[in-house]
């Protein structure tokens, strides 16, 4: 009987125990490496957890015919810490998704309309690449270069969730040709010339 009553006694004391449900981030506060300090509880209200920027489609009116609509911690405060986050991603026929990498967590992606070739790279150089159609989900792993590209006739639009509520975002043509990296540093470290270089520079906005 003692240890029955030894027991409950350890379940309520458990149940009263300081438990913190969440840290909705203070946006107000810096940002560190761990993420947002959490806002005080008083505070918080569920308008916290609540979103609704993804419900509009994104301009596609621009040089790669592709919108991305982000819902991570800096917009969407109550995924801090939860280690998930979500984004919106719309392509126009013929659009596509950069080269880019998330060093910060995996992607699941789900085509909901229309048509993609969607790919990633391993360390090894293997491509692993697929045509998807509505409903289709692909996998990316965490910090791998990917893309996608919309090879249908019509617009496509993507869902798409992290494993973290900032996963960072790092596009290897922007990191190259939007960069103040030096021209002839690119030309020597990717084989480019230099006219192509400078195209690719003045397109993208970099210097150097």
């Amino acid at each position: 009987m003692l240890h029955v009553l030894l027991f409950f006694y350890f379940l309520v004391s458990s149940s009263h125990a300081a438990v913190q449900d969440f840290c909705v981030a203070d946006l107000k506060a810096p940002q560190g490496p761990a993420g947002y300090s959490c806002k005080t509880p008083a505070k918080v209200t569920v308008d916290d957890f609540v979103y609704s920027g993804l419900g509009v489609a994104g301009n596609t009116s621009n040089f790669i015919k592709a919108s991305i609509n982000t819902a991570f911690a800096d917009k969407f405060p109550g995924l801090n810490g939860l280690g998930l986050s979500m984004a919106r991603v719309d392509l126009a026929p013929g659009g596509a998704i950069p080269m880019h990498s998330h060093p910060g967590a995996s992607e699941t992606l789900l085509v909901a309309k229309g048509s993609v070739i969607a790919a990633f790279v391993s360390s090894d150089n293997t491509v692993y690449s697929k045509t998807l159609k509505e409903g289709d989900i692909m996998v990316f792993p965490q910090g791998l270069l990917h893309f996608e590209v919309n090879t249908g006739r019509t617009p496509a639009l993507i869902w798409v969730s992290f494993s973290s509520s900032n996963p960072g975002l790092q596009i290897l043509s922007y990191a190259l040709f939007r960069s103040s990296l030096p021209s002839e540093l690119i030309e020597k470290t990717t084989f480019l010339d230099d006219d192509e270089v400078k195209r690719l520079k003045a397109l993208l906005g970099g210097s150097g």
